[in-house]
């Protein structure tokens, strides 16, 4: 089970014991996977279309825990290539519907199918139990949340532009950094943060996938700074290494044009050393002197013996 099924699982058993918030997470998922018929006799029903049984199971609970209403469940196989099953939760009876509907404020007074998109307006969604109860249906219904394992992304896909300025503005109110973005015929509302993903499940109340994703967060932080630790190590070894190896060259070309006869006594004796422990770091070197010389002293020779080593080379190339 993919980690998106898992957080679907645990919201569809997770149940608002307040009437409200039921209508509200009810009216999300009508909203983004439901559609309204309208019979030639004006009668209403409601049908919701989900490949995801933990979906269709919450629903039905919601209706039934709400509304006290028996819905119709069908189940498609899918044929070909495409064998997903579509699970179909259907209220046939137009009184039903229409509870349903008002309560939900998906209909107006005089009949006409009409959302409320407005945050300020919309009676479904004022209480903040509620707004959280909205955007779990919504997550229910369009949503998904990648494998934290391989990145971070949560999102819920809405059929217009308008239902996703109201679903991020629900998800702003969270503190949440929410954005848009238009995928083919969709509008994507999504979070990329790892540490906002967390906020947004909990915001959902789903709290055993919330410290499922801490932990992964966790260890993938803990990976991620070894691996930068490792990695700065190992730039300043093999920075010490080509010093090491170019002052050798240098110390060596000193010996070859002119020896170490004329050199000062401190750069003589720098310089047989390092010849003789090519491998040694400066402290090492530093150390292994008499009397000691700090990192900084033994820096300071060396870069001499460079210096001279490039003033032989220069002399060398103009004769």
């Amino acid at each position: 089970m993919s980690f998106s099924s898992k957080v679907k699982e645990e919201l569809s058993r997770q149940l608002s014991p307040a009437r409200h918030c039921k209508i509200a997470e009810a009216a999300a998922i009508i909203s983004l996977c439901g559609r309204i018929q309208i019979s030639e006799h004006n009668q209403y029903r409601v049908k919701i279309h989900t490949e995801n049984i933990a979906v269709a199971r919450k629903y039905f609970t919601l209706l039934k825990k709400t509304f006290n209403i028996n819905t119709d469940i069908a189940i498609r196989q899918g044929v070909g290539r495409l064998k997903s099953r579509t699970y179909t939760v259907a209220v046939r009876r137009h009184e039903d519907a229409m509870r349903v509907l008002q309560a939900a404020k998906l209909i107006d007074r005089y009949g006409e199918i009409e959302e409320n998109l407005s945050l300020a307006q919309n009676v479904v969604i004022q209480q903040s139990c509620c707004k959280r109860a909205f955007i779990r249906g919504a997550f229910l219904a369009a949503g998904s949340v990648s494998d934290p394992e391989k990145f971070y992304h949560f999102e819920i896909a809405c059929a217009t532009e308008a239902k996703a300025v109201q679903l991020q503005g629900l998800i702003l109110s969270f503190g949440l950094d929410a954005k848009i973005v238009q995928r083919k015929k969709y509008y994507v509302v999504y979070i990329k943060e790892g540490s906002q993903i967390v906020d947004i499940l909990n915001v959902m109340e789903a709290p055993v996938s919330l410290m499922e994703l801490e932990n992964i967060r966790i260890l993938k932080e803990m990976r991620g700074s070894v691996n930068r630790q490792v990695n700065c190590e190992t730039a300043n070894i093999n920075k010490t290494v080509s010093a090491a190896v170019k002052q050798v060259e240098d110390i060596l070309y000193i010996r070859e044009k002119t020896g170490f006869g004329q050199l000062p006594e401190n750069l003589q004796e720098i310089a047989e050393l390092r010849l003789a422990r090519p491998e040694a770091t400066l402290k090492e070197l530093g150390e292994a002197l008499d009397p000691p010389v700090g990192k900084s002293g033994v820096n300071h020779r060396l870069r001499k013996l460079g210096s001279l080593a490039e003033k032989l080379r220069e002399q060398s190339a103009s004769e």
